[in-house]
């Protein structure tokens, strides 16, 4: 298997993930009553593993560096924040496929943005009529979800 191919197999497993992560999370805020404190455990959890994975690559002198790092690179920690909070908010209102279906449509228009203008230094990559034409299909389909 090539790198492009194992690359892609491990984000449809992030992929398959995300719903699934929504899903035990908002049923964890709801049987203990609260979902920050869900969103709390979750990160906890995710603390001690992504920690336990960085010991284990021997990547820890790494961290060394962070005190040069520009401040803006850790909004990254809010931004999953605001998701992971947002989702287990929500999804048990609004239906998990509901949250996710407007969760990849943010994130199909936020990605086009991100490649058309290269930001954070990211490679550049022009918006073409067909992806803009992929991006109107997703709202479509967003919007034909929602009717029931």
């Amino acid at each position: 298997m090539g790198e492009g191919a194992r690359d892609a197999a491990l984000m449809v497993a992030a992929g398959v993930g995300i719903p699934l992560l929504a899903a035990l999370n908002a049923n964890l805020g709801q049987r203990i009553g609260s979902p920050v404190a869900a969103g709390v455990v979750l990160f906890a959890v995710a603390f001690g593993t992504a920690l336990g994975v960085l010991m284990v690559t021997g990547g820890a002198g790494t961290l060394a560096r962070l005190p040069g790092q520009p401040p803006v690179l850790f909004l990254a920690g809010c931004l999953v924040a605001f998701y992971i909070l947002s989702i287990t908010f929500v999804a048990p209102r609004f239906g998990l496929a509901n949250a996710i279906l407007f969760v990849l449509l943010g994130q199909l228009v936020s990605a086009a943005v991100i490649d058309a203008t290269g930001l954070m230094g990211l490679a550049a990559r022009p918006v073409s009529l067909t992806r803009l034409a992929g991006l109107g299909l997703m709202a479509v389909g967003v919007y034909l979800s929602q009717r029931g």
